[in-house]
């Protein structure tokens, strides 16, 4: 609320009785008497039948030696009076108001400003997405109403009135009325500005209220969804595209019997088992599902040399159990950025080198990605499966499932 100072100015005005002090400068002016001497009653003043003193009178009692001129001045007592005053010697008035001085009282008064406080005339909900602010018209709890008009959330203006409860309505998204958003740690923080911009009364250049500005923010968990049913994303996310351009991190591995670490020698009995681990680092990346294209052992670390042999191949077909009628086989999958399989273990029978190495191509799709032609983990066993259920689509390994691309100079992985 404003402040109002008020100055109060008093105008005195004294009346004085002008017949009563004309009347006392006469009779003290008057003239001596030239003529006989007379009494005492007759030298006082000529008074009237109410006791009064009358100027009239008085001047027909004096009488002048100046002949015929006397009886002009006898009828005219106010000019006799007038030179008489005129020609007399006149004291200065010397005589003034009293000056009283004003004491200023000092009295105890128990005097404390207003502090501004926090209005309960406001209420918000914060949703989902909207907030619903509702504000008494009697915004000052002073009994003054105030009108629809002269109050915004932030620019946007009221859209609802409640006459019975005298209750302003404003419904907008969190992203209207020039809300600002902000970011901490642990929360979002949406801020609007109700602003009340008083009016001048109806007729009148006066009003009684001052402008008001009130904070409303609605605060919202970071680590929590705001809604209870699932995230089901229509979209690609914009971190998939981003994997896209990545180089992603693949890794083969050896693996102990059991899978649980990776093994420490890399010695095999011919017709051993050895376990590999295909995975993809995902890090900041959406889910992803690594797949197997392509696997060729050789003598020498060049994809290219001669002898060479194909066990994976056609875009994950394992074809050796099928050629050599080998237990090699993919695991069922367990995770999808990883996928094993088992190779029974073998040498080149030309050569003297007791050394294999063994190049793969791995690929890696959305999780969410159903596996396809070209994206699968198919075994043969008595027939063709998957690793991953979906058996239909390893019909096409015994024919073609897509071109087949090139081994790189430098593959995604190896042993």
């Amino acid at each position: 609320m404003g402040f109002l100072k008020v100055v109060l100015v008093v105008v005195a005005i004294v009346a004085f009785d002008l017949p009563d002090v004309l009347g006392s400068l006469m009779y003290r002016h008057s003239p001596r008497s030239i003529g006989p001497k007379s009494d005492p009653a007759s030298r006082s003043p000529a008074l009237s039948p109410l006791g009064l003193w009358n100027p009239l009178q008085v001047a027909s009692q004096f009488q002048s030696p100046l002949g015929s001129d006397s009886k002009s001045l006898a009828q005219e007592p106010f000019g006799l009076q007038e030179k008489q005053l005129l020609q007399g010697p006149v004291k200065p008035l010397d005589w003034r108001y009293p000056i009283v001085t004003e004491v200023q009282s000092e009295l105890a008064v128990d005097f404390q400003l207003r502090q501004p406080v926090t209005p309960s005339s406001v209420v918000v909900q914060c949703g989902e997405n909207r907030v619903i602010v509702e504000v008494q018209q009697d915004f000052f709890s002073n009994g003054q109403l105030i009108q629809p008009t002269g109050l915004s959330l932030g620019g946007c203006p009221v859209v609802g009135q409640d006459p019975g409860s005298r209750v302003l309505i404003f419904e907008y998204e969190l992203q209207d009325c020039n809300s600002v958003l902000m970011m901490n740690e642990d929360e979002l923080v949406y801020t609007f500005s109700l602003t009340y911009t008083p009016e001048a009364l109806a007729g009148t250049p006066i009003t009684r209220a001052d402008g008001a500005i009130v904070g409303v923010q609605c605060h919202y968990q970071r680590l929590q969804n705001v809604s209870s049913d699932a995230l089901r994303p229509t979209w690609v996310p914009y971190a998939s595209t981003e994997a896209g351009g990545e180089v992603l991190l693949f890794s083969l591995k050896i693996m102990m019997d059991d899978w649980s670490s990776q093994r420490p020698s890399y010695s095999y009995f011919l017709g051993g088992v050895i376990n590999i681990e295909a995975s993809v680092r995902q890090y900041n990346h959406v889910p992803l599902r690594v797949f197997v294209d392509r696997c060729v052992a050789t003598q020498v670390p060049d994809v290219n040399a001669l002898p060479r042999y194909s066990f994976i191949e056609n875009h994950g077909c394992f074809v050796d159990a099928k050629t050599t009628a080998s237990s090699s086989r993919f695991m069922p999958r367990s995770q999808a950025d990883k996928i094993q399989f088992q190779l029974e273990a073998f040498m080149f029978q030309e050569g003297n080198s007791p050394s294999i190495y063994i190049t793969c191509i791995l690929k890696a799709t959305i999780a969410s990605a159903p596996s396809d032609a070209q994206r699968k983990s198919c075994s043969f066993a008595n027939g063709w499966f998957a690793a991953d259920g979906n058996d239909q689509v390893c019909g096409c390994c015994d024919s073609t499932c897509g071109p087949d691309g090139e081994f790189a100079a430098s593959p995604y992985g190896g042993w």
